[in-house]
């Protein structure tokens, strides 16, 4: 175990996985599968109406978030609302990961980069790091990758549907208002297709924490066209579906 010291903090790096604060209370025990979903009300709503038992809240500054325990096709599987960014994201998954979880299953929205339609969806085989949290979790590096057989399992499960996906390369930034015209296409030209919060953040904290982590993705808003924005409809037509496939992915564990 040691520090990397750098000039830039950022790139600094510690290897000891054990820090002062440490989210490994044993006296509360979490579903080994977990579903991560970056969909506003709908989790909640959706925990409601199957009567799914509150096993922990998880509290912070921000926002109280219910940590939930449901049974979905005859499994255990924890349920929780994803907060937005990577910081904020990785800080609830870490919590996750010290109660028992070990393996997590993310749902959210991106942005496209590239001329995609709207709630297409997609799975993100590796990110780009430009975030801050996931250089606290794993050594300096462009990308990091998330699990292949996840993202398998994934595919199986919306082929299965009848459902149409493909993996990606996506680009994880904390800079919302700072996605420019020219890093756009400078990040198309890296192989970048869609733009999200969290991805990268979430692949790192897994892999150090001896996880596994996969995302399902779909498109909501454009910035295909790099001089306009078009915010479509945000995808809130796959909202639900995204949900409930996750929900059936996660089952398959």
């Amino acid at each position: 175990m040691a520090v990397f010291k750098h000039e830039i903090p950022i790139l600094e790096h510690d290897t000891n996985p054990n820090a002062v604060i440490m989210n490994n209370n044993h006296d509360v025990r979490l579903p080994s599968r977990a579903v991560l979903a970056f969909l506003g009300d709908v989790v909640d709503d959706y925990a409601q109406t199957v009567n799914a038992e509150v096993l922990e809240v998880y509290h912070t500054i921000g926002r109280d978030t219910n940590l939930y325990r449901i049974s979905h096709n005859g499994q255990e599987l924890c349920l929780v609302r994803g907060p937005l960014g990577g910081s904020a994201a990785v800080q609830l998954m870490d919590f996750l990961l010290g109660h028992g979880v070990r393996s997590v299953i993310a749902v959210g929205s991106c942005g496209a980069l590239a001329p995609l339609p709207e709630n297409a969806f997609l799975i993100p085989k590796k990110a780009l790091r430009d975030e801050g949290t996931s250089y606290h979790y794993l050594a300096p590096s462009r990308f990091v990758e998330t699990s292949e057989p996840l993202r398998s399992l994934i595919r199986e499960v919306l082929t299965q549907q009848g459902l149409t996906c493909s993996e990606c390369c996506t680009w994880t930034t904390d800079g919302f208002y700072r996605e420019t015209a020219e890093m756009i296409a400078y990040r198309r030209e890296e192989g970048c297709l869609v733009v999200e919060m969290e991805c990268a953040s979430l692949a790192a904290c897994a892999r150090f924490r001896g996880a596994e982590f996969a995302q399902l993705l779909y498109t909501a808003d454009s910035l295909a066209d790099a001089g306009k924005h078009d915010p479509r409809s945000w995808g809130e037509a796959s909202v639900t579906i995204a949900l409930m496939l996750c929900l059936d992915i996660a089952a398959r564990l």
